[in-house]
């Protein structure tokens, strides 16, 4: 039996190596985005974290598809920002699309991540995206519906789109393996989530339901957004056990309830929306008490031109630690502004 099965591995490589020989090699483009912010915060703990901020990525991507139909491509993403890591890369995959769906293999976020749906948001500091933090010093961060593991090296497969629904699931054996040649003691990570999309005499309809499984705990999230002419509403819940990425021999568990909602409208070049966003973290280790944060933002995107985009934030957050008046608590707002561009 084994040998038939290496026999038939052989023969099955033999036919996808021919047909790819009498396809087109693959050339990769160049694209990615720059995005630079300029900021001033008020706040109980003094001072703005930082005035300036920018997040950069080159990307380069490519794909042939074969003779059979089956497209074959890969995507590297570099990040612009490298002094900060041992490594400037960010996500490096390959990926097959044909009539059974989509694989890809590499190290990236994994389906979870990819189907998440969160409330609108427009603006540089939304109330579900973790900027909240550059800006200003905050304990717990509201983190709805994407809490994932990172780009550790991994499957990942989706199915095709049926009746506008879509699954994906993605493994990875280590979650210590982004940018690691052989990663050990890392946990395990299952990822995977079910979505839908579909428009009803013009009315736009988006659900999602994903999460994730790491060591011992799980997180899961729900999220939906809903268009009707200019307008999306949407919003979304998470709740993270305290054991998700702990490992086995950590005691430490804080359990998260995180939400979100808000709403956007688009008018000619310019979008805007308004978003609030609550997080909760159950202390359960030896001090007990629970971290609570709330925040608003609005913002606005105005397209410039082609690539072009001119956003804005104005925010305002009340972070509240575990006691009334203790050193976790900070309240405050601020005005974040730049320009996004994409290549």
């Amino acid at each position: 039996m084994k040998k038939i099965l290496v026999a038939s591995s052989a023969l099955v490589a033999v036919a996808f190596a021919g047909q790819a020989q009498a396809s087109e090699k693959i050339s990769l483009s160049v694209g990615g985005y720059m995005e630079q912010w300029i900021g001033v915060a008020d706040q109980d703990k003094g001072e703005s974290v930082n005035a300036f901020q920018s997040d950069t990525e080159v990307h380069f991507s490519g794909s042939t598809t074969l003779d059979n139909g089956i497209e074959v491509g890969a995507k590297i993403e570099l990040e612009g920002e490298g002094g900060n890591d041992t490594s400037m890369i960010d996500e490096q995959y390959l990926y097959i699309n044909g009539g059974f769906g989509q694989v890809k293999l590499g190290a990236e976020d994994g389906a979870a991540a990819d189907m998440g749906i969160t409330a609108p948001s427009v603006g540089p500091v939304g109330v579900n995206d973790g900027d909240l933090g550059n800006w200003v010093t905050v304990n717990t961060l509201p983190d709805t519906v994407i809490p994932a593991g990172g780009d550790a090296k991994r499957l990942t497969y989706y199915t095709p789109v049926m009746g506008g629904f879509r699954a994906g699931v993605s493994y990875t054996d280590d979650s210590g393996s982004e940018n690691v040649d052989k990663a050990t003691g890392g946990d395990a990570i299952v990822s995977a989530g079910v979505e839908y999309s579909g428009d009803f005499d013009g009315v736009s309809v988006a659900v999602s339901l994903v999460g994730e499984k790491q060591g011992e705990g799980n997180w899961y999230g729900v999220g939906a957004n809903v268009g009707f002419g200019a307008f999306t509403v949407g919003g979304s819940v998470l709740q993270e056990e305290g054991e998700f990425g702990q490992g086995k021999a950590t005691s430490y568990r804080d359990d998260t309830t995180d939400f979100d909602i808000g709403v956007s409208y688009a008018m000619d070049a310019a979008k805007i929306s308004l978003g609030y966003g609550y997080g909760e973290k159950d202390d359960t280790a030896a001090i007990d008490g629970t971290d609570e944060i709330s925040t608003v933002d609005l913002g606005l995107a105005y397209t410039l031109g082609a690539g072009v985009t001119w956003k804005s934030s104005v925010f305002w957050f009340d972070d509240q630690g575990k006691d009334a008046g203790s050193a976790d608590d900070n309240d405050g707002y601020g005005v974040v502004t730049g320009l996004a561009l994409s290549f």
